[in-house]
């Protein structure tokens, strides 16, 4: 499948949140990845419904919506209607995960399941066949402008094996940490959604960063063919 670069609306300047998004969208970027969180499932809040329905008004990008709150279904028809294509929930956010998903899957979006750092794969096994994204956070999750934990890519490696069985057509994303060099890995492990923040905001050229990180995933794109992965060399 084709690589896909998700600027994240977290590492923008809310002060011209528009104009943001629009930069990026006339980079050629198809995805915009809209983090959501709300104090309690992590540590801090970002935006609700009301904003994701604005940004509707004025961007025709897929809106890539990640749930980072806890009990997500009070919430996701709220986020269908202002505008999102596509909801993430985190699958340790919710007691009834299965339920969650059906619910999001009624409402005729793409459905994705979210795994922190040390949240097993296991986690997923009844319910892959079900999904259209796996998220794994290559951070933990709730600032922008964190390290990329490298620990995570034998996971992305692993999960990229097993949807190949399961579910071919699940698209395997990562979030947190991703820029040039780090595109390389992930890319290389098997993802194919690159969530990337400051990496695109925080540059002096968002363009040319969108550019730059996603030639340099499509240089790595698959090219692991090991379940054992060396990631950044120290």
């Amino acid at each position: 499948m084709a690589l896909t670069i998700a600027p994240s609306i977290l590492s923008a300047n809310f002060a011209r949140l528009g104009e943001d998004v629009s930069l990026v969208e006339n980079a050629g970027i198809d995805m915009l990845h809209i983090d959501i969180m709300d104090g309690h499932f992590v540590p801090n809040i970002s935006i609700g419904p009301a904003v994701v329905g604005s940004l509707r008004k004025v961007s025709s990008l897929e809106f890539d919506v990640h749930l980072m709150i806890e009990h997500p279904e009070k919430y996701v028809e709220d986020f269908v209607k202002a505008g999102a294509d596509s909801i993430t929930i985190h699958a340790e956010a919710t007691r009834h995960l299965h339920r969650a998903i059906q619910q999001i899957k009624s409402l005729g979006v793409n459905v994705g399941v979210a795994l922190n750092p040390a949240t097993p794969l296991e986690m997923l096994t009844y319910v892959l066949q079900e999904l259209d994204v796996v998220l794994l956070m290559t951070v933990n999750p709730g600032f922008g402008g964190q390290k990329f934990i490298q620990e995570v890519l034998p996971k992305v490696v692993a999960l990229s094996g097993i949807l190949k069985e399961v579910n071919p057509l699940c698209r395997i994303e990562v979030d947190g940490g991703i820029n040039v060099e780090t595109a390389r890995l992930v890319s290389k492990a098997g993802a194919e959604i690159l969530v990337a923040g400051a990496a695109v905001f925080a540059s002096p050229d968002p363009q040319q960063a969108i550019r730059d990180i996603l030639e340099a995933a499509k240089e790595e794109q698959g090219t692991n063919k090991s379940k054992r992965f060396r990631g950044i060399k120290q």
